[in-house]
Parts: C-alpha cells; structure tokens; sequence
C-alpha cells in the first residue's frame, strides 16, 4: 500500500513497512536479511545471554527480549505481519544425537507454533538443518507440516546450499519453510533459482599474516597433517572421524562446536603457514557485511554464535521472494 507525503514541492511515495518478529534470534542473521530489504523489526527473543550481546550490538535494544521463550507470554507479544524463527537444530542435525523432539530443544518448535497460535502472522519463515526433513523417517516433519497446517497456514520448503543459491563458498545445506496465512500470497511465491557461484574461499580470506593464537605449527597432528593436505586449493577441519578436506574452494559447513573446541575451526594454508579462520572470515563465509559487529572479547561464544547463524544472501533473496507475494 502506497501513501503520500506532501511536503513543499515534493512528493515522496512513502510504502507501508513489513513488520517482523523473530524468535530463536541468534546473532540475527534472519532479522539482518529483512532489514536490509526495508522490514521493520518489532520483536526478536533470543535465550543466549552471549548471541544477545552481538544482537544488540547490531540492532540496538529497543525491541531484543532476552529470556526463555517458554517463560513469556504470548499475549506480550506485539502483533507484526511475518514471524521468523530459526528454532534450535542441534537435535535434528546429522552431528548432533539426532533426538528431534525427544529433547527439549526439539520441543521449542512447539513454542514457535503457540507464539503462532496467538499472533497470527500473514507469514511464517522457518530455517533449519537440512536433516529434518528425513529425520524420524521424515515424522518429524511430518509433524512440523500438520501443526503448521491445523494452524491454517499454507506451507512450502526447499533444502537450498549456500553455494549455489548465495553465491557463498560454503557447503550448508539447509531447509527454508515459508508458510502464508491466505493462499493467494502462496499461489505469488516462489523461492529463488540457483545463481553461479563466481569466489571461492580463498578470496574472502585475509592475505596478511595473523596472530600466531591462529597459527598451528606444532599442533599433535602436525606430521599427520603434512601428509594429508596436499592441496593448498582446500579447506580442512577435524571431524569425530578424523581430518577432512572441503571441496576445492569451498568451505565445510560451519557448526556451533567451533566454539568448543578450536579444531573444529576450519583451517588452510595462508602465505605464512596453516592457520586456522578467524571470526571476521567465517562471518563472511555466512555472507555477513564487513559493518557487521563482532565482540572483541569471548572469541570461542563469536564462533559458535557465527556457526548457530544462517546464510544471509540465501535468506535475504528469499526474503526478497516473500516480500513480492505480499505486495
């Protein structure tokens, strides 16, 4: 809807904003890509006292509730047009113990479905691993898709990688669900093709030498890792089985258990020696802008919340795709 505001000689169109509410907010990579297309964030809840800090160091906090979505009422919630909510993943993964809602965490899809329940948004916008959809021999989705439905939403889904519809030299798979409230806006929304991947890696990592925290010349692994990374064009990390190589040119999947354990930090051959990624680099492998805020200090809580965090150009051309269905 259109407005105009007179002022003088000129005339500005001024469009209605998109309101928006995000739970399970993170570091806010869902919200970033809804900003950035001209929505106007209301609300976002987020548990982790460390993710709350990078949040508002983004976003201000106006509108950040921090807390346990199971101790707030809905009926506290302001009304906005979309709710996002990319609910914890770590049950559902293929690197987690694959529990779906057998873990508490599992059970917060729940939560998200009350706050839907009592807002009643004109969409909903659902991110996860990719394995939920065959998780439980795909009950578990099954699940998601009937709740969604006695709700009185439409729903559709796509597993899309970040490498091919980001433009992201990152291997994440990921399962994007958008839900409508009316099926005319479904019936106009369609989520985005692939698009080519044209960097790699390599050019969005820094060329000058790092501190040597990040260096791993003498780690225990050292001869073993001589011998396997023979390919300076690849990205290694150690897994539960051992050490691993990415495709060429693309990073592995960043997890949260990079804030655990610093192994688990992807790493490659820099002009000076192996070192492994630093916060700024794996921001960037999400799609993150350089303006983004980092905290300086607690560098193992800035990996795991980059890890917990989405592909924000995958996101945000879906977003893109979501706002054209509602004009």
């Amino acid at each position: 809807m259109l407005g105009v505001c007179k002022s003088g000689r000129n005339e500005v169109k001024m469009q209605s904003q998109v309101t928006v509410g995000s739970m399970f907010a993170g570091i806010g990579g869902i919200c970033l890509s809804f900003k950035q297309n001209g929505c106007k964030l209301v609300w976002a809840n987020e548990i982790d006292k460390y993710a709350c800090k990078t949040y508002r160091l983004n976003f201000g906090d106006e509108y950040l509730i921090e807390g346990d979505i199971r101790k707030i009422d809905a009926n506290s919630i302001p009304k906005f047009d979309i709710l996002t909510a990319g609910f914890p993943c770590q049950t559902f993964s293929l690197v987690g113990l694959l529990q779906g809602f057998n873990d508490p965490r599992g059970n917060l899809f729940f939560e998200t479905a009350r706050v839907i329940n009592s807002i009643k948004p004109r969409v909903v916008f659902l991110e996860n691993v990719a394995n939920l959809v065959k998780h439980d021999e795909g009950r578990t989705f099954e699940v998601i898709l009937n709740t969604l439905e006695s709700l009185g939403y439409h729903t559709v889904y796509k597993v899309m990688n970040a490498k091919e519809y980001g433009n992201i030299p990152q291997q994440r798979n990921r399962i994007y669900i958008v839900a409508f409230k009316f099926k005319k806006d479904l019936n106009k929304f369609t989520f985005p093709d692939e698009i080519p991947l044209t960097q790699t890696a390599f050019d969005l990592f820094d060329k000058d030498k790092k501190n040597a925290k990040y260096y791993m010349d003498g780690h225990r692994m050292w001869n073993r890792m001589m011998e396997y990374m023979t390919d300076r064009n690849r990205v290694y990390r150690f897994t539960d089985w051992g050490l691993s190589r990415g495709m060429e040119g693309i990073c592995p999947t960043l997890l949260a258990a990079m804030g655990s354990r610093f192994e688990r930090i992807p790493f490659f051959y820099d002009n000076y020696s192996v070192r492994l990624m630093t916060p700024r680099e794996c921001a960037r492998l999400q799609g993150f802008p350089e303006e983004y805020r980092l905290p300086e200090e607690n560098e193992k809580q800035v990996y795991k919340q980059i890890g917990n965090s989405v592909c924000v150009p995958v996101v945000d051309r879906i977003v893109k795709q979501i706002l054209k269905s509602l004009e």
